[in-house]
């Protein structure tokens, strides 16, 4: 708010002006706010009296101090509800006022939500609006335990944000009439009525609005700066000689909030708002379609200014070049006439939403009709805390419950996938306290709702049945497995640690210092040794999405298929960066072109767009992929040079020492008798791999279930001895001959690369002829 103005301007001593500015998130709804102490005394009031706030239109609100960063300026931060309510938007001027609050005898309240139907007790409802300020018209949020910074906030305020809240969720009514009129609170004499039924407020605005849109902070400055502005201030277009803009396209991946984003601004904007569904203009007779779309239109521009919202418009856009339908072309022939055919300054801004934008005709992307395009992608960890947020107002919150923590946990969730969560959360707490509830009685106790919490133990459960919708169609898993159950393997752990959780989750050192961060790893070595379990530990360490991807899941037997496939995966996993791609077995993937005749074309194709995707004109930014294989010889070498797979990271057996710490990892949970030594069996199990040496305690707890029965409390010595009888190493010494031999040959690989691609003479048939290749 550097911009603000230095001063207050002082009307009187009562009435000063302010300039308007957005609350924070978690304060919405709660009736408060924040001016300076500057303002407080000139006013003559102090933190937690009541302020009158007059824009278009008058409200109320309790005065709290500024943020930190707002002291010494002159604004004032209201919520989305309070500047719907007093009718003015982020930058607006408002009068404030020291006023006469009395207490109410009577307030009456509705559902501001048509699709709400209200049955409770109106003493929740007082308590959730004790000593909050009230006029007839204002909207109001019911107040949930909010997980807010309260600082040394009056105690009487603190009270006031403790109140159990009214219901699962932040539900918004209309305050229908006070007795006496004008700016009341209410206190413990005031009588209380809620209405069942929704009843029209004075104007359509406030069902969505900035508070209620989370994680998209640098996207709503932009459209304040495409749309509101405009709207609003229109002379400032004029005085400059330059047309307004007239479009802006929101593309991104469904669920992130494109269609609430755009009605959110039509409130904020105080604008009328036009939607236009493609089914819905869809007509049966020749121009019935485009007479719709001109309609619509026509009436925008009578009710400016106005928003025309165009949902989905790659079904009503689609490229002319690629459709049958001569409908289809006259439609969006219509739609370019329409948006160029728009006078100029005429208060109409056209938004539209779409999740592929690569489908809409090539005309519609250019200035004069989208002037813009922003991206609305999946949220990241602080955005996601965001929404966690706005969707847990009014939410009764146990103290296990920790919204951090969730946000960290979500990874590729995007906002509907974030409300689905705490939906499933909800019923999960409605399902535990199911026994309690009297099925033949019409209502709850009180009692039950007041004790009424959602659990962590809530969002774990609904976190095993909602999955990210961002990443539907890959498999994607958050690892659990950490460093700390990985044994023996040090010096590859050190590098990953290294390569990838050092940049994923510190990339402005990179910056710095003018490099960039490893693409790609290469783990190799014998089976069994643990390739699979780094990756998924270094996703969990760096606080990464994680696609495990196999390679029968990328080839197809339709020409062009495969390379399609590459790409979507890519596509994808940039859309839910940070993120690590694991690709196993990599070597049946992209096998060396050019190695036989009677390979099938559609590998070295495979491997141009692995290629192309790992080190081509589009940047991989955050995503790291990492490949495993038992067999690097037979990899394409282009692949294993600097800037594809940057690092390439043996994984071989394990020393005593890693063998001791991987039998602790596996025993943890088993109850052994005094007289296992585990440092005896890790010296007697020479080159067994991580896989092989779980395998050694599966067999010994089996053998102590044959030898006590079903009822066993314990794993002897024994029981191990006979498991080693039977276990072997899966690695022999004419293995571990043969990767060391490969250590050194695969840099030489990478550097035999002819200059179209080819391997070296000779390379494949000696790689083919190796015994354990």
């Amino acid at each position: 708010m550097a911009d603000a103005p230095a001063a207050a301007i002082a009307e009187d001593k009562t009435t000063i002006r302010l300039q308007v500015a957005g609350a924070r998130q978690e304060e919405s709804g709660q009736g408060f706010a924040r001016i300076s102490r500057e303002v407080m005394g000139q006013l003559g009031i102090t933190e937690g009296d009541v302020i009158e706030i007059e824009g278009k239109r008058v409200t109320a609100a309790r005065a709290l101090l500024p943020y930190p960063e707002d002291e010494g300026l002159q604004v004032i931060r209201l919520d989305g509800l309070q500047r719907a309510n007093a009718e003015v938007g982020s930058g607006d001027q408002v009068i404030v006022r020291k006023p006469e609050a009395r207490p109410a005898q009577r307030v009456v309240f509705a559902p501001a939500q048509r699709e709400l139907r209200l049955q409770g007790p109106a003493q929740a409802l007082k308590r959730n609006f004790a000593g909050r300020p009230l006029v007839t018209g204002d909207l109001v949020a019911t107040a949930g335990q909010q997980q807010v910074d309260r600082g040394d906030m009056p105690p009487q305020l603190r009270q006031m944000l403790n109140v159990p809240a009214f219901a699962l969720t932040q539900i918004r009514l209309s305050v229908v009439s006070t007795v006496p009129k004008g700016i009341v609170f209410i206190d413990e004499n005031t009588e209380i009525e809620l209405r069942a039924e929704y009843e029209e407020p004075r104007d359509g605005r406030a069902d969505v609005n900035y508070d209620d849109v989370g994680g998209m902070g640098d996207t709503i400055r932009q459209l304040q700066e495409m749309v509101e502005l405009p709207l609003r201030y229109p002379e400032l277009f004029t005085r400059l000689g330059v047309d307004p803009p007239k479009g802006v396209l929101l593309h991104g991946p469904p669920g992130t909030g494109k269609t609430r984003l755009a009605r959110a601004v039509a409130n904020e904007s105080d604008a009328n708002f036009f939607t236009i569904n493609g089914p819905e203009i869809m007509g049966s007779a020749y121009g019935e379609s485009e007479k719709r779309l001109r309609e619509v239109f026509e009436e925008a521009a009578k009710n400016s200014p106005a928003i025309v919202f165009i949902d989905e418009i790659d079904s009503i856009a689609p490229k002319r070049s690629q459709v049958q339908g001569e409908a289809e072309k006259r439609i969006v022939a219509q739609l370019l006439t329409l948006m160029d055919g728009l006078q100029a300054r005429s208060n109409l801004v056209v938004i539209a939403a779409t999740n592929r934008p690569d489908a809409i005709d090539e005309a519609l992307r250019r200035p004069g009709r989208f002037d813009r395009e922003i991206v609305i992608g999946v949220p990241d960890e602080s955005g996601r805390r965001e929404i966690l947020g706005i969707h847990t107002r009014g939410m009764p919150l146990a103290d296990d419950v920790k919204l951090d923590e969730l946000a960290r946990t979500t990874h590729g969730f995007v906002g509907a996938d974030l409300a689905a969560l705490t939906r499933e959360a909800a019923i999960e707490a409605v399902r535990r306290i199911m026994p309690l509830l009297d099925l033949q009685a019409q209502t709850v106790p009180p009692e039950v709702l007041d004790n009424l919490r959602v659990e962590r133990d809530d969002f774990l459960e609904a976190l095993k049945r909602v999955q990210p919708s961002a990443m539907r169609e890959v498999m994607v898993q958050a690892p659990t497995v950490g460093w700390e159950d990985i044994g023996g393997l040090d010096e590859a752990t050190e590098k990953l640690r290294e390569g990838v959780e050092l940049p994923l989750k510190h990339p402005e050192a990179f910056h710095r210092l003018g490099i960039r961060p490893a693409k790609g790893f290469l783990l190799y070595g014998p089976p069994g040794t643990g390739k699979t379990l780094l990756a998924k530990a270094v996703a969990k360490e760096a606080e990464a999405n994680f696609i495990a991807i196999k390679s029968s899941d990328l080839l197809s037997k339709w020409y062009g298929e495969s390379e399609q496939q590459i790409a979507r995966l890519f596509a994808r996993a940039r859309q839910v960066a940070p993120c690590v791609v694991f690709i196993d077995e990599i070597d049946s993937l992209v096998p060396a072109r050019g190695s036989s005749g009677n390979e099938p074309q559609v590998t070295a194709r495979v491997v141009n767009t692995l290629l192309a995707e790992m080190d081509g004109l589009e940047e991989l930014q955050s995503v790291v992929v990492i490949g495993a294989t038992n067999r690097p010889n037979l990899v394409d070498p282009a692949l294993l040079r600097p800037g594809r797979f940057d690092e390439l990271v043996y994984v071989g057996t394990p020393s005593k020492e890693g063998r001791l710490l991987i039998l602790k990892i596996h025993t943890k949970a088993m109850p052994l008798a005094a007289d296992v030594n585990l440092d005896d069996i890790a010296a007697q199990t020479d080159r067994f791999t991580g896989a092989d040496l779980e395998d050694v305690t599966r067999r010994a707890g089996l053998n102590a279930i044959q030898r006590a029965g079903a009822q066993v409390s314990e794993v002897n010595a024994a029981d191990f001895v006979e498991a080693l009888k039977d276990s072997r190493a899966t690695v022999t010494a004419e293995m571990e001959e043969e990767y060391a031999k490969m250590k050194g040959e695969l840099k030489k690989r990478a550097m035999d690369v002819g200059p179209i691609g080819f391997i070296a003479p000779g390379m494949v048939s000696s790689t083919r002829d190796s015994k354990h290749g």
